[in-house]
């Protein structure tokens, strides 16, 4: 049998394995709790969420909110649904969106004296929302890139680390950028995985070899299945989701880990919000104040993001580079 096709029966018993997996392995409303074990770490996929962790009030960063957002009373905070556990995802009642990224947004609007509204959309419509002003931060593994930084302002919260996921039984023997000529490689669209992977491509067609033949996806169930089916050869996204993944499924592996920013520097994730509004500041400052009292490393033990883990919080440090 080709290994870009598969029969239909199994491509349904996949699909519905890794819908499964992606609900968090229940679908169940009323359940008070669902756990699932990944490595080291169980994580709560609840939508009651009782493990979050909470600051109070810090009076003197709160007070440096833009008068408005104070008056308001609440921070507008959006992300993408389509990412994987264990950053930014649908809980067991399907319908609320739990994770390390929210986590992190909650954390901050506490410290700030904020409510704070998670809203849910599209990666590209996210820049939409902040650009409007209907969302106030863009908090859902946001890259700092120098391209972004001409319009938006960035707070860092954690290291970029993107991993190679395979499917488990891969032979992908790999060195570096030109190991992935010839081959099928799935990416998000619009994320600095795919400008990463695009800059790949084209040095390695500069150099005389195969292109990389690059797949693209809005869904994270769409390239579970993907590799599951083996239709890719690999799959560039997010460190921890592919850890996390990889894990629980056992149908994949990681078969390497590399910035996200590439070869020349190591990419850190931010908080993203409208440039020169007055909120990044005390966003800023809020999340030292998090890494100050300990609640921070909490919340990184809490999703298994040791590895991802800063020592402090930099405001529009240099970014990826822009693009050729």
């Amino acid at each position: 049998m080709n290994r870009y096709h598969m029969k239909l029966p199994a491509l349904i018993g996949v699909a519905a394995a890794i819908s499964v997996l992606i609900a968090g392995c229940a679908n169940d409303p009323d359940a008070d709790t669902k756990t699932q074990t990944a490595g080291s770490v169980t994580f709560d996929l609840s939508a009651a969420q009782p493990g979050r962790v909470h600051a109070q009030r810090v009076d003197a960063i709160a007070a440096e909110v833009p008068q408005a957002i104070r008056d308001r009373g609440t921070l507008n905070i959006t992300g993408s649904s389509g990412t994987a556990p264990p950053l930014r995802f649908y809980a067991t009642d399907d319908k609320t969106v739990i994770g390390s990224e929210v986590d992190f947004a909650v954390l901050i609007a506490d410290i700030l004296g904020l409510k704070p509204q998670p809203q849910v959309a599209d990666w590209t419509q996210n820049f939409v929302g902040i650009d409007s002003g209907a969302s106030d931060a863009f908090i859902s593994n946001v890259t700092v890139t120098e391209e972004r930084k001409e319009k938006y302002d960035f707070a860092t919260y954690r290291n970029d680390t993107v991993a190679l996921e395979v499917p488990k039984q891969s032979t992908l023997d790999y060195k570096d950028r030109k190991s992935l000529a010839g081959k099928r490689i799935g990416v998000g669209t619009g994320t600095n995985q795919e400008e990463l992977l695009v800059k790949w491509n084209q040095q390695n067609v500069a150099d005389g070899l195969p292109p990389i033949d690059i797949a693209y996806y809005k869904q994270t169930s769409d390239y579970y299945l993907a590799l599951a089916s083996q239709r890719i050869d690999g799959y560039i996204g997010p460190n921890p989701a592919a850890i996390y993944h990889s894990t629980v499924s056992k149908e994949t592996k990681v078969l390497a880990t590399f910035s996200g920013a590439g070869d020349a520097m190591q990419g850190e994730i931010a908080v993203l919000t409208k440039k020169d509004n007055g909120l990044i500041g005390p966003i800023h400052k809020a999340i030292e104040y998090a890494i100050q009292q300990g609640l921070y490393q909490k919340v990184i033990d809490r999703w298994g993001l040791q590895s991802e883990a800063l020592s402090a919080s930099r405001i529009n440090p240099p970014g990826l580079p822009k693009k050729l």
